[in-house]
């Protein structure tokens, strides 16, 4: 039993009013502290220049893989004339790069567990099929319909997005989240609404992209949090997950496309198929360091904050082409761009709101406990909820139960644990919670006595601890 949890197990014995210790032995880590208002801001705003770092990074490497898009499948340039099949290759290129830095840096790269068979073709597959689907279905569509259209039925991903992080849990349920991201998504519609073509076909593919978009999010957040799995660092995800997706795709760029006829081409003749190589390959790199960028945006932040970051990413995009190249833009168009970036003006000040409202422990130096981030959050590090503090609460029989009531039952169903790395000590925590849960106030106001089993054990785990 470690003194960490020996003095959350107090403090929730004691009604989650914090335990002074008269005596501490030197070696014993001391006791947690609860973060200031003021010390809740410097953290928000520490953090949010980091994940902004991230979130600029992402959009250099987004913005260069872009560029050498239009370069490589432009009829006037390279003229490649397989998306597919490039993308594939990119993926092998990550898995590459991946796998050497956890050759030349295993301490930081290579956590100390690896996915059982059974965990990997459950987690891992899946999240590799649908992200090699969302990308292939992407790219088919844009085969029919215009970039316009495309952009204005993909940004439906956000909707999805919001609905799988509500599925599993990596978001708390709250109305005024969905109203924000409802309305980022209609300024979004208005922002590219200059010609929609209507092609059912590139529609129904789009949205599918969209739906698996959402989906492939959120299992990249599961895998990214999942410790055991050994994919709780962005190198590691994509080592593991960067061979199915290219086995994947690969599989739907051999189908669709005509492999023989690209081999037998001028693509693969004399000094060309150097060109070639390096072209398919090269850019593999930029992609390893935009999907590094995007995971660790993914694994701070959460898949909401990644999704708005992304429409971002599109305002921005649209912004400059309008006053460095002078695209047009229509009345509507502005108005959707001002909608849009006043839907992430809101989105953002939400999650301060939500940061500041949370109950943050501190270490001695000051520094965030983090047990596991609670997702979504724009800190990403100082937003645990700790199973404690709602025990507290449910103990005490207080009202605060009444602060927010759109996301009350969400929060109070979301159970955490103090210490995840210690098995033992959160079974015992989990089983402190529920025999916390079977107190009822008496009559002078007391607690009555505990009768169960496993009341009884905790009554003498207290009763240990205070004697030793």
């Amino acid at each position: 039993m470690t003194n960490e949890t020996q003095y959350a197990l107090e403090e929730t014995l004691n009604g989650g009013f914090p335990v002074h210790h008269a005596e501490m032995h030197s070696n014993d880590p001391p006791p947690v502290k609860v973060a200031t208002l003021a010390q809740k801001k410097r953290l928000w705003w520490r953090n949010a220049i980091i994940n902004a770092l991230f979130i600029g990074s992402w959009f250099l490497f987004s913005t260069i893989l872009s560029l050498y898009n239009k370069w490589m499948f432009s009829e006037t340039y390279f003229a490649f004339p397989y998306p597919l099949f490039v993308t594939t290759m990119h993926f092998f290129v990550q898995f590459a790069l991946a796998a050497l830095l956890r050759a030349v840096w295993p301490d930081r790269f290579r956590p100390p567990h690896r996915p059982s068979k059974v965990d990997y073709g459950k987690k891992a597959v899946p999240t590799a099929v649908a992200t090699s689907l969302d990308i292939g279905l992407s790219n088919l569509s844009l085969k029919t319909i215009t970039l316009s259209f495309f952009t204005m039925i993909k940004s439906s991903s956000l909707i999805f997005v919001l609905l799988f992080a509500f599925l599993f849990r990596l978001e708390r349920f709250s109305v005024r989240l969905i109203g924000v991201i409802f309305l980022i998504f209609s300024g979004v519609l208005l922002m590219v609404a200059t010609e929609a073509d209507f092609v059912l076909g590139g529609f129904l593919l789009v949205l599918s992209a969209s739906a698996l978009g959402g989906f492939r999010w959120a299992l990249t957040q599961l895998l990214l949090k999942d410790k055991k799995m050994g994919m709780d660092n962005p190198a590691a995800t994509i080592f593991w997950l960067a061979p199915a997706m290219g086995i994947t795709l690969g599989t739907i760029s051999f189908v669709l496309d005509d492999w023989s006829s690209l081999f037998t081409s001028h693509f693969f003749v004399g000094t060309m198929t150097v060109k070639t190589i390096l072209s398919l390959t090269m850019p593999g790199i930029v992609a390893f360091c935009m999907v590094i960028s995007e995971f660790s945006i993914i694994q701070r932040t959460g898949i909401v904050p990644m999704s708005i970051a992304g429409i971002a990413k599109e305002v921005t995009t649209i912004s400059i082409s309008a006053a460095i190249f002078g695209d047009n833009l229509t009345p509507l168009n502005i108005v959707g761009v001002a909608i849009t970036v006043c839907g992430i003006a809101l989105f953002t000040y939400h999650k301060y709101r939500k940061s500041l409202e949370t109950t943050v422990t501190l270490d001695a130096h000051g520094n965030p406990i983090s047990i596991e981030p609670e997702t979504g959050s724009v800190d990403g590090h100082i937003s645990s909820r700790v199973e404690l503090d709602e025990t507290a609460r449910l103990t005490r029989g207080s009202d605060e139960f009444d602060v927010d009531d759109d996301e009350t039952s969400a929060y109070h169903s979301d159970s955490r644990t103090l210490f995840s790395a210690e098995a033992d000590d959160a079974e015992e925590l989990r089983s402190i919670r529920s025999s916390k849960l079977r107190w009822s106030d008496g009559a002078q106001g007391e607690r009555s006595p505990l009768t169960t089993p496993t009341a009884r054990e905790s009554m003498e785990i207290e009763r240990a601890w205070r004697d030793g």
